[in-house]
């Protein structure tokens, strides 16, 4: 398990704390798990939660400094996408 700058263990979030943390709705959030557009998440047991590192890495890909500005990559909408434009479709996540 890799640790935080802080030497602590990863934190997890569960749907609702998760979507808090990037002022999305829960519902949101869950749409965009369906549709594989949103961060990284774990199944521990029934319940799906995800580490703030992946949440704060995706919000990140978003990030731009203009209108003009390609960013460091695209935070895709929560809607079904063409499989070429979600990051790891058809390849298997590690």
């Amino acid at each position: 398990m890799s640790a935080n700058p802080a030497g602590l263990p990863p934190r997890f979030l569960r749907t609702p704390e998760a979507a808090r943390f990037l002022s999305l709705s829960g519902r949101t959030l869950e749409k965009h798990r369906t549709y594989g557009t949103g961060p990284a998440y774990r199944k521990l047991g029934g319940r799906v939660v995800y580490a703030l590192e992946d949440l704060q890495a995706w919000a990140d890909r978003g990030a731009k400094t203009s209108t003009s500005d390609p960013g460091r990559g695209t935070v895709l909408p929560a809607k079904r996408q063409k499989p070429d434009l979600i990051p790891y479709a058809g390849k298997p996540r590690r």
